[in-house]
């Protein structure tokens, strides 16, 4: 199977699913990533032989052994996307070529061999076809998607491992923030950072999420819902969210967002945004934006919303901005209309429901 020459899985049904009575029980109520499907994905990757071994299997515990690389030196990386269901009954992805592209640059970044996407892309396929029943239904509902891949190789040493092991996990899913869509707070992190120029803050890496999780919890500490970052060099422009992009909406319909300069995730869900807004005609800025000009321009009226983006939550308003230096509040704190309107036309093309101008859904069955 190396370099995707061969992409037929072997299929091995889950022999003991769970019952059609107890996934729909599990179904009412899934939450957020909870619950699990009743099968994985798994593709091994030896140095010298390439990725071999595609099956589908029941979803079950991963033998390791101590010294697997990976929890010595923490080479792994992931992605997350979801399936859907579309009105005429089938079920379709967003944009996966897009998550396959950068599963790809980010394991060149951290030294792991890349995946091809033609097997990442059959992958999702094969556990959708599978286990399609646990899509829930409803506005919300849909199967999230977890592909990762890390050092499986039984070593201690600092160099990259030669033997890594791929997966695909599926987790049926509500909304992400429990209470709707509504604006959230965010705390202005003063003591963390999240990502340096040269560092790892364009990959999609598990380490980038651990080093947040003091900072998520000081925001939480501050009554916020998330933490925002500012740059690691001058401490003054804004980076992104623990795990969404940041977006302005000044006063004449312009947005602003933070560049891709090697610090922050290249969003799928952000890419998607700049380009419904420029078909809308609308004026899309990538510059760098500072905590000051947020402020000031909250204040004069400039800034007119802001909003959070990413796979998990879509489109988030963010009402109200909390920091040492003081609070405020975006306009009357609530969601602005450029914000659900851009929420609203991307969910209705993700879901099949409005014209899909960038041939970004992916029909799965």
């Amino acid at each position: 199977m190396s370099g995707g020459d061969n992409l037929d899985f072997e299929i091995r049904p889950n022999p003991a699913p769970v019952s059609d009575a107890d996934r729909a029980a599990m179904l009412a109520n899934p939450g957020f990533g909870r619950i699990f499907t009743d099968h994985m994905v798994t593709v091994r990757y030896a140095d010298g032989k390439g990725w071999y071994e595609p099956r589908v299997e029941a979803r079950a515990p991963i033998p390791m052994d101590p010294a697997s690389a990976v929890l010595h030196y923490a080479q792994e990386i992931f992605e997350g996307l979801k399936a859907y269901t579309t009105p005429d009954g089938g079920v379709a992805m967003f944009r996966p070529d897009a998550n396959a592209k950068r599963f790809g640059l980010s394991a060149q970044r951290m030294a792991m061999p890349p995946l091809p996407e033609e097997i990442f892309l059959k992958s999702l396929h094969e556990i959708i076809a599978i286990d399609r029943k646990w899509i829930p239904e409803g506005e919300d509902g849909s199967l999230y998607l977890r592909p990762f891949a890390y050092a499986s190789e039984v070593f201690l040493g600092v160099r990259p491992a030669m033997e890594y092991l791929y997966l695909v996990i599926a987790s049926p899913v509500g909304p992400y923030f429990s209470g709707g869509v509504k604006p959230v707070s965010v705390w202005v992190t003063p003591d963390y950072t999240r990502a340096a120029p040269g560092g790892t803050g364009a990959a999609k890496c598990g380490g980038n999420y651990a080093a947040g999780l003091s900072a998520q919890a000081e925001a939480i500490e501050h009554g916020c819902d998330q933490v925002v970052y500012l740059d690691a060099v001058e401490r003054k422009y804004v980076d992104e969210l623990g795990g969404m992009n940041v977006f302005l909406v000044l006063d004449d319909g312009t947005l602003v967002t933070p560049p891709l300069t090697g610090t922050i995730l290249p969003g799928i869900t952000r890419d998607s945004v700049i380009k419904l807004a420029e078909r809308a005609g609308r004026r899309v800025e990538e510059r760098a934006i500072s905590l000051e000009e947020w402020r000031e321009g909250a204040a004069s009226g400039r800034v007119r919303e802001a909003f959070a983006c990413g796979t998990a939550a879509v489109i988030t308003p963010i009402g109200v901005i909390r920091s040492l230096d003081g609070d405020f509040t975006i306009a009357d704190g609530g969601p602005g209309e450029v914000t659900m309107g851009l929420r609203k036309e991307l969910v209705d093309i993700q879901r099949g429901r409005a014209a899909d101008p960038f041939h970004w859904v992916h029909k799965v069955l």
